[in-house]
């Protein structure tokens, strides 16, 4: 891993595979370190011959923090929202996406695949609806346009995003994600012990619970994408699962109709993860719609 200076901060990215391939690049979701991509997800793009670039989010992981800010007040936050007041925010999620933009920019990567999954989803979205120029295609993974209607998570789903561990302890950290893993997993959850080393990996390497509060700020205050999606460009591919908690179906399926061309590929039992056994179809999934940039629906996977 290595780090580099873009659009301002400092950016921990991870830049693997061939060089004259493809570059795809991979935006992670809340909270979330670059690691939390599946290794087997990168592994089989790079098979397929893509130059894989992952990236820590500002906030998150080794990247530029945000502390001086402070830790935004959420429920405050959504209640500005509410009552059509734009909330003062430390950054926005269009700052976020510049990020990605000027990582390119540092890498001397003019066009590329970009792949972003959740709140990676809605920065990979802005960056197509903003740089059309940049991105080659565009895979919106279990993300959503930002609609109220479509977007809200359920009830259990959102006490477990606002909750937090019992102690600072590792080990009580470790059991929390492990339990939030598995209730948003649909019927595909990661098993408790894989999750519970890779969570263990994460809090080792960085822990920013401020930055996790910035981010989510940021998703509240950037509302509904709706009209900045119609700009989109280029081809786009959205996955999402019919048993996702967090971000319900149906954010995919107005993403989907929101990007003019746009094909939705839904898979049955999918929650808010990216488990072992649909590493191999989304990958699949990612690497035709690459190959073919294709704007034709395709039929639902089973």
């Amino acid at each position: 891993m290595a780090a580099i200076t873009a659009n301002g901060i400092q950016i921990e990215y991870e830049d693997e595979g061939p060089r004259d391939g493809q570059p795809i690049l991979m935006v992670m979701g809340l909270g979330a370190q670059l690691v939390r991509w599946p290794q087997a997800m990168v592994d089989a793009l790079i098979e397929h011959g893509y130059r894989v670039i992952r990236f820590d989010n500002r906030d998150v992981g080794l990247s530029t923090k945000f502390d001086d800010c402070g830790a935004p007040h959420i429920v405050w936050t959504a209640m500005q929202m509410q009552f059509g007041r734009v909330p003062a925010v430390p950054y926005t999620l269009t700052d976020m996406a510049q990020d990605g933009a000027g990582l390119l920019d540092a890498l001397g990567i003019d066009r590329a695949h970009v792949v972003g999954a959740s709140m990676g989803g809605m920065i990979a979205q802005l960056i197509a609806a903003r740089w059309p120029e940049r991105v080659r295609t565009l895979t919106s993974i279990m993300s959503t346009t930002g609609h109220p209607h479509c977007s809200r998570p359920t009830m259990r789903a959102t006490a477990l995003l606002l909750r937090h561990p019992k102690s600072d302890d590792i080990e009580a950290i470790v059991a929390h994600g492990t339990m939030a893993g598995r209730a948003v997993g649909g019927r595909f959850p990661i098993e408790d012990a894989i999750m519970a080393d890779r969570i263990r990996a994460e809090t080792l390497r960085n822990r920013c619970p401020t930055g996790f509060l910035r981010q989510m700020a940021a998703i509240i205050a950037d509302g509904d994408r709706t009209d900045r999606l119609r700009r989109i460009t280029a081809p786009t591919l959205v996955i999402h699962g019919s048993d996702d908690p967090l971000v319900p179906v149906a954010g995919g399926r107005a993403t989907a109709q929101a990007i003019h061309g746009a094909r939705l590929l839904e898979i049955d039992g999918m929650g808010h993860t990216l488990p072992p056994e649909l590493v191999d179809p989304i990958v699949a999934a990612i690497d035709d719609h690459i190959r073919h940039r294709r704007r034709d629906p395709i039929p639902q996977a089973a």
